[in-house]
Formats: structure tokens, sequence, C-alpha cells
């Protein structure tokens, strides 16, 4: 993993509660504003590479609008069948109001 961060939006577009999924370079990456925390997750999820966007974040986790599989958004593990395998997490940061990944 590369310690470059990469602009990814302006911090008022992700309110808490809210999240927001952007491709940067070929990977999808969703940043949630939880619990008053930014955190990025795959925006793609394990089982069977649907997105996650849709997807409701509840206590720091969100669950696949398409299979209901939850995922930790601080660990990245799947905590309910059918996914096994985790989804990455991204190092975030806030600059100058705008929100940053690594990637």
């Amino acid at each position: 993993m590369s310690n470059e961060f990469t602009r990814f939006c302006k911090l008022a577009e992700v309110p808490p509660g809210g999240k927001k999924a952007l491709r940067i370079n070929d990977t999808w990456v969703l940043v949630c504003n939880t619990r008053e925390r930014l955190l990025a997750v795959s925006g793609i999820c394990s089982h069977q590479a649907r997105p996650l966007f849709n997807g409701r974040v509840r206590n720091c986790k969100i669950t696949c609008p398409v299979h209901g599989a939850r995922f930790d958004l601080e660990t990245g593990q799947a905590l309910d069948l059918p996914a096994t395998k985790p989804i990455p997490v991204y190092e975030v940061r806030v600059v100058d109001d705008w929100i940053e990944v690594c990637v």
C-alpha cells in the first residue's frame, strides 16, 4: 500500500450519518461518517463484488444491500454470512476541509 493520500471530496459532502462512494484510480472507495468519525473502506462487497453504497450503516458496521452480510467499518472484517472475506480498509484524514484517502 502506498503512503500517498488522494483528495476524495469536501468534508461537507459527507455529513454525520452520511456516506459517499468514489473511484480512486481503479478502486471503489466508500467513506462513511459514523459516530463522529470518518471511516474509509472498499465500496465493493467481498462476497460477490456488489456495491456497498446503498447499504445501511449502523454502529460502525455496513450491511450489504444485496446479500445482507455485514462488515466492520473499522477493521473490514466480515461479520455475517454469506461473506467470509474482509473488505479492505483505508486510512482517511481531513486537510483544509477536504477528505483524503490513502488507497
